[in-house]
């Protein structure tokens, strides 16, 4: 489930996806064991992964850059190996300068990785805590299942009295809220 802002027009907050996990390396049931790695992240590749701050967390970015490219951003925009990225589904609005709108030229180390939501003015990524490593990926999102319309507070707020009321409204808004138009969507 999605509970912050930092991937809209991608993905918005609510939307529940399924999550391919096979190819890196998920934990069997029951035990501390994992399946080998196989599978490589590319580049725009959209992956979930383990918080570099907080790894109880999971967040969804979209991949930049891979090990051993150069990035840099001028003015919002993306230089990946000295190319301008052609970014249709980035966001983010022009206004004065902001922390995370310039940053010098890097190379991300290998077998790390720089990720970027696409809701640029509204996302902690890679520009605020640096690359991350590749072995934190855990799965790339195929399709979302259901998408209900509610505002990241009600998500994200621990409060059990907040939880009982929110999760009772969405039993009597369900049909209502949930945006249908995004159910089997393909990320």
């Amino acid at each position: 489930m999605v509970p912050t802002a930092s991937m809209e027009k991608t993905v918005l907050v609510g939307d529940h996806y399924l999550l391919f996990k096979l190819p890196y390396g998920p934990r069997l049931p029951f035990t501390s064991l994992h399946l080998p790695r196989w599978g490589r992240v590319k580049h725009a590749d959209i992956v979930a992964f383990t918080s570099p701050t907080d790894p109880q967390e999971v967040l969804v970015k979209r991949v930049v850059a891979v090990g051993g490219d150069s990035i840099e951003i001028r003015n919002t925009t993306v230089y990946v190996n000295g190319a301008k990225l052609n970014e249709p589904y980035a966001v983010f609005t022009k206004s004065a300068s902001r922390s995370g709108d310039n940053m010098p030229r890097q190379i991300v180390p290998r077998g790390e990785l720089f990720m970027l939501g696409d809701n640029r003015n509204n996302s902690q990524d890679s520009r605020f805590w640096g690359p991350v490593l590749e072995a934190n990926v855990i799965g790339k999102p195929l399709w979302i299942f259901w998408s209900y319309n509610a505002p990241s507070f009600a998500w994200l707020d621990p409060g059990v009295m907040h939880k009982l009321r929110f999760y009772a409204s969405v039993g009597t808004h369900l049909l209502a809220n949930t945006r249908w138009s995004r159910l089997g969507i393909h990320l």
